[in-house]
């Protein structure tokens, strides 16, 4: 997958912001102000993208990709760095990117919510 392809897949999800809070080259994409997925390219292991996902997913993912590793610089238990460069999918890519940010939305506060959707 290429970065302007994962960017048009970040982009479609709605309320999302991309920002760069840590460098010029780690893309954090955010709903809410949460982070649901970060991507970079400056590690020598082509892209990546982190994602959020539940505790037993990311076991399940790791075991079954090698492309999918515990997060890199993230909570191990709650997200996964998955390289883009590998064999995986793209329908499993927008999935565990769809999954994320599902993950983070229902998280946000209904004041959250409702401010977002009347945005819109």
């Amino acid at each position: 997958m290429t970065k302007k392809r994962l960017k048009e897949i970040l982009d479609a999800l709605p309320f999302t912001e991309e920002t760069y809070p840590f460098d010029e080259v780690t893309t954090v994409y955010k709903v809410g102000g949460k982070m649901f997925a970060l991507y970079s390219d400056h590690d020598g292991k082509g892209l990546s993208v982190n994602l959020k996902n539940t505790p037993d997913n990311n076991f399940v993912l790791r075991d079954m990709y090698p492309e999918i590793k515990e997060g890199y610089h993230m909570n191990k238990t709650h997200w996964n760095t998955v390289y883009l460069e590998g064999s995986l999918e793209e329908s499993l890519v927008v999935n565990l990117i769809e999954e994320s940010y599902h993950i983070v939305f229902k998280s946000l506060t209904k004041k959250i919510k409702t401010s977002l959707e009347n945005q819109s």
